[in-house]
């Protein structure tokens, strides 16, 4: 364990244990990047997702938006189809970031699950397909339904309609990740007296994604489609449709509350974007240490960033990194964008069962992996002020439940001595 926790304007340290330790930070590490992207970005900056038509072709071209909707690209299509009914070529342009669709020291088995999603500047729907199961008949397999509703993908159906919990198994939903393929099973049981289940699953190869469903959107208003191909570096283009997103905080306010690596990594790349080289992770990576160091007057060589996410298990960071960013941005001019952006306890976000009889005293992010359970934030205190705390566990085995709890006792602690 590595705790710190500090009173910000006496700056008194209240308790220390382990402090200096390098320790796995999880989603913490997204304090970092949410930072960063505030001070580098801005708070107003947008992602804009265009359309461009060379002769015959079309080029859906990403920004790199983290929020991407089927909604807003069916916008884009359905303006689209105004202008052009026969389309040679689709070509799907993702470089505005560079090609690495996964972080160094992300686990290679971690599967279709939402929060391990392929990193694209082209990333629709969190590069995920929603699919909705319901109860058949009993003996008969779920009904299954899908969104988006896209050829893009393939399910082979295996479950089974059940009327008793005997040897009951869960429905499970998994991809052939391994074979890099869009096939997915569907196993288990279901109850005949079951509501709606919602299980989301990331897809593989995100732009080629977002290519297909544009395609079948085009062609739902009369506008075919030939080809689809990877393409990139084109000139002389007209600008069909233009779709601009939200303000940054918006997408930085989901990424604190909902944890979504997806847009903690487009941010991370993001950062990096000049005239002459896309997005990417080294050089991303590189300025939010450089906002580390010159900003919050951190000591960076003492610091492994490894993503944006914390998904990486190389990453490594020490409470006393953690309290030193979160004092700064205490006091900076993002003060209170950062702590929007940030949930409270009991919230509509990770912090949904934790902390809900002091939600209006503290703000705070989770962070967790296998063996992983992290907290950082503010409690606002009326003995000590506003609170900085930083806890960094690593290295149990188990569930993470008791290491939550003693958590919150900490903050209760805190608040009530």
């Amino acid at each position: 364990m590595g705790i710190k926790i500090i009173a910000i304007q006496s700056g008194k340290t209240l308790y220390a244990l382990n402090s200096q330790k390098l320790l796995m930070p999880a989603s913490n590490n997204k304090l970092y990047t949410c930072a960063a992207a505030l001070e580098y970005l801005g708070p107003d900056y947008r992602f804009t997702t265009s359309v461009f038509q060379q002769s015959n072709n079309l080029i859906l071209r990403g920004g790199g938006d983290p929020d991407l909707t089927i909604e807003q690209l069916d916008s884009l299509a359905k303006i689209t189809a105004k202008k052009i009914t026969h389309v040679d070529t689709l070509f799907v342009d993702e470089s505005f970031l560079d090609s690495l669709h996964y972080g160094q020291g992300w686990m290679w088995d971690e599967g279709a699950w939402w929060y391990a999603a392929p990193i694209s500047a082209l990333s629709l729907n969190d590069n995920c397909i929603d699919f909705f199961v319901d109860p058949g008949k009993p003996g008969e397999p779920a009904k299954v339904t899908i969104h988006p509703e896209t050829d893009y993908v393939q399910f082979v159906n295996q479950s089974i309609t059940v009327s008793d919990t005997i040897d009951y198994e869960k429905i499970k939903i998994d991809r052939n990740w391994s074979g890099r393929t869009n096939l997915f099973t569907i196993s288990g049981e279901i109850l005949d007296t079951a509501k709606t289940d919602t299980f989301y699953r990331n897809i593989h190869d995100a732009a080629s994604f977002s290519g297909t469903i544009f395609s079948e959107l085009l062609e739902r208003y009369g506008t075919t489609v030939k080809n689809i191909l990877p393409g990139k570096r084109f000139i002389n283009l007209d600008t069909l449709a233009v779709h601009i997103s939200d303000s940054l905080i918006v997408s930085a306010h989901n990424l604190m509350h909902k944890s979504d690596n997806l847009t903690a990594e487009l941010f991370a790349k993001t950062m990096a974007v000049n005239d002459t080289t896309s997005g990417n992770w080294r050089d991303g990576l590189k300025a939010i240490k450089a906002f580390l160091a010159d900003s919050a007057g951190m000591d960076t060589s003492l610091l492994r960033l490894s993503d944006g996410s914390g998904v990486s298990r190389y990453t490594l960071t020490s409470a006393d990194q953690i309290i030193q960013l979160l004092t700064y941005m205490h006091d900076s001019s993002n003060k209170d964008d950062f702590m929007f952006t940030l949930p409270g306890g009991g919230s509509d976000s990770t912090l949904k069962n934790r902390l809900e009889s002091v939600h209006s005293k503290v703000k705070a992010k989770t962070g967790g992996l296998s063996g992983v359970s992290c907290l950082s934030g503010y409690i606002f205190s009326e003995k000590y002020g506003p609170v900085a705390f930083s806890m960094l566990m690593n290295g149990y085995i188990g569930n993470a439940a008791p290491f939550r709890k003693l958590q919150d006792r900490i903050v209760a602690t805190i608040l009530y001595d």
